[in-house]
């Protein structure tokens, strides 16, 4: 049996089909290359070029393949221009997950990790954010996330079809001998976007507000590394294969880092200093927002490895085997 993996020529995705490639399993990579990229699939893996959207291809796939299991991360993602798309975001997110998990249930599959998002909580007060707090999204991405979810435990009253969705925070990083990361293309964060700035490929990293009620005055988040979020979805695959509940589980670090210690982690790393620029508070920009995981803990025996140290040496790794990202991909 194998693990059909949806968007695993993605960033997050194509680190964890190495992850369960490691684990022994059986891996098929289902995606259309809109945002991913064919070089990131690793030799292997099979390949299927298909979207959500088309039920026919993804049962195709399930059939050819004996799938017994998916994990789901084809989604748009940038939070940004989500408020300016809303309707793509939903045909995409939503509608391409329904056709996804209806194709999926027709075919026979009835276990789905799905790549949810911390987005789900919005600007959360209660700090560390467990997975009980409330969902409160600033955006049509994270709403996108919290309807799948909604729609996944619906799956499982009506039909059985048991589910993990993953709730992370800021994923970073790249695999640890730096040969995948994201792509400059699809970087939106502030790792990559620092890492930009170093290289000179955009104006220097404006940190946004350095005057919040924190260590150092910059806002802090839970930044997670992406090697660590892949261990969490085979973590979450095999909790499905002992029997485990639908369920929702944070993945962060329970810590989080300011903005100035990303830079002065960085600096350390690239051995020079960070170009910036700092700029007022950007308007509804949380002060800190940090993960409970205590549950991936008790259901998934999973904790994060890494720290800042490790996000930044392989990101800078990355940066410097592939300064042009993923060149000559098949799109």
């Amino acid at each position: 049996m194998a693990v059909l993996v949806v968007g695993g020529a993605g960033y997050i995705g194509s680190v964890t089909v190495r992850a369960l490639l490691r684990a022994g399993r059986d891996v098929v990579v289902f995606d259309d290359l809109s945002t991913g990229f064919q070089e990131a699939v690793p030799a292997g893996a099979a390949f299927v070029r298909g979207a959500t959207h088309d039920a026919a291809a993804v049962q195709q796939a399930v059939a050819d393949h004996d799938i017994d299991v998916a994990v789901h991360f084809a989604a748009k993602k940038a939070a940004g221009d989500s408020m300016h798309r809303p309707g793509h975001y939903f045909a995409e997110n939503v509608g391409g997950s329904n056709t996804l998990l209806d194709a999926l249930r027709l075919a026979g599959v009835s276990r789905v990790v799905f790549s949810s998002s911390a987005a789900v909580y919005g600007n959360a007060t209660a700090l560390p954010i467990g997975e009980d707090a409330p969902k409160h999204p600033e955006n049509p991405y994270g709403e996108s996330k919290l309807i799948v979810e909604q729609m996944l435990r619906w799956y499982d009253t009506c039909h059985g079809l048991r589910s993990v969705s993953l709730r992370y925070f800021n994923a970073a990083g790249a695999t640890d001998d730096g040969e995948v990361g994201e792509d400059f293309a699809q970087s939106t964060n502030l790792v990559p976007v620092l890492m930009k700035a170093v290289l000179g490929k955009r104006p220097p990293l404006e940190i946004l507000g350095t005057d919040y009620p924190t260590r150092d005055g910059s806002a802090v988040r839970d930044y997670i590394h992406v090697e660590d979020l892949a261990t969490g979805h085979v973590r979450a695959v095999e909790y499905l294969e002992r029997g485990g509940a639908t369920t929702a589980i944070n993945l962060g670090t329970s810590q989080g880092s300011s903005v100035w210690e990303i830079v002065r982690a960085a600096e350390a790393v690239i051995g020079g200093p960070v170009p910036y620029v700092e700029s007022p508070r950007r308007a509804g920009d949380a002060v800190e927002l940090y993960a409970d995981i205590s549950r991936a803990r008790e259901l998934l025996g999973w904790e994060p490895v890494r720290g800042i140290a490790e996000i930044m040496d392989s990101e800078w790794k990355w940066r410097q085997r592939r300064p042009g990202g993923f060149v000559g991909a098949v799109n």
